[in-house]
């Protein structure tokens, strides 16, 4: 009897233990965590819930690298494209976008999602190594306390007497929505012109700063103690106004003026970096990115608008109308112009 009763005992101990083995290697698989990178320009920003979601259906962490503003971002992933530092690049957008092409940093990844973007951002420049992610569009804004509705501001009217010394812009240089506006001039006045109206604009009295903050912030009339009530800033600059006023307005201080051809479009694109071990994640990330969740959650978190054609955008951006009449130019006619664009215009305004 008690035989047979240690040989009930042996056969559970034996199966208890296969069965914690098993556990033991099940445990192990659902651990397994792999880690993705993603570079990404210092504005950056996600809700933490959203990648937490993405983290755990993908059995994945998410590391973001913020490398600088869009130009860094890019002359990093250039420097490094032998030993990426990541798999994943978001940020580059259309001012740069031929460079990162040209340079081979981005390998094939066409999305899924792809036939949710917007029509015309999805035909402005079709490439299967990258995918438009947002866009926001670089304006003139103006202090509504300051510049009245009779002598609203047009591209032209910049360099006459009535707004001496109003405007401040930033550096193309050293700053993306100073990059975009040189853009914009470019396009809007030719490269046979655009210097010409620089010069308007010098003699006028313009501002230069060398970021955005510095000018919005620092010299904005209508958000500090700044004295220039004109600044090259964002279509969605007076929603963010009421919005971060905390209920305080109802209605923006500022606004955007209806000049046909007044702004320049920046579009952002992501892409799956060249030499990756982590390909697939890398996509299913870049779809993740393009998900309608994450969409809706761009708006509110960068202020730029979502690629998406179904996404719905915050209440407050009805103070943030989508522009129609652009100024553009193509990311081959920018890749072969900016450089020395840039160069012009800094021998002109800052020597």
């Amino acid at each position: 009897m008690k035989l047979h009763v240690m040989g009930i005992i042996t056969v559970i101990a034996l199966l208890l233990a296969a069965g914690c083995t098993a556990d033991k290697q099940e445990t192990s698989t659902e651990v397994e965590i792999q880690t993705l990178t993603v570079m990404t320009h210092d504005s950056f920003d996600v809700s933490a819930d959203l990648v937490a979601q993405f983290e755990r259906e993908h059995q994945a962490k998410i590391e973001f690298l913020q490398s600088g503003d869009a130009g860094q971002v890019l002359n990093t992933a250039v420097l490094q494209k032998a030993n990426p530092l990541a798999d994943v690049l978001y940020g580059v957008d259309n001012s740069f976008l031929g460079r990162a092409l040209a340079e081979g940093i981005f390998q094939p990844y066409v999305s899924g999602e792809t036939a949710a973007i917007r029509e015309e951002i999805r035909e402005y420049y079709r490439d299967e190594r990258v995918t438009p992610i947002d866009y926001g569009d670089v304006c003139l804004n103006y202090d509504k306390a300051v510049v009245s509705s009779e002598s609203l501001p047009s591209l032209e009217s910049l360099g006459d007497p009535a707004h001496k010394d109003q405007l401040v812009v930033m550096n193309p240089a050293t700053s993306s929505p100073g990059l975009s506006f040189l853009l914009l001039t470019v396009g809007y006045f030719g490269e046979d012109g655009y210097l010409a109206y620089w010069q308007s604009l010098k003699d006028n009295g313009v501002k230069i700063t060398s970021g955005w903050e510095d000018a919005y912030w620092g010299e904005f009339s209508a958000a500090s103690e700044g004295e220039r009530p004109i600044v090259v800033s964002y279509a969605t600059s007076p929603a963010a106004e009421v919005y971060f006023s905390e209920g305080a307005l109802t209605e923006p201080p500022t606004a955007v003026p209806a000049i046909p051809g007044g702004c320049f479009r920046q579009i952002e694109y992501a892409g799956v970096l060249t030499g990756t071990d982590q390909a697939e994640l890398a996509g299913e990330f870049i779809d993740f990115m393009l998900s309608q969740e994450y969409q809706e959650d761009i708006p509110l978190k960068m202020w730029v608008y979502p690629v998406r054609a179904d996404a719905e955008l915050p209440e407050v951006f009805v103070h943030a109308p989508q522009t129609v009449a652009l100024t553009t130019l193509r990311p081959e006619e920018i890749a072969a112009g900016r450089d020395a664009w840039i160069d012009a215009w800094t021998d002109l305004m800052m020597r």
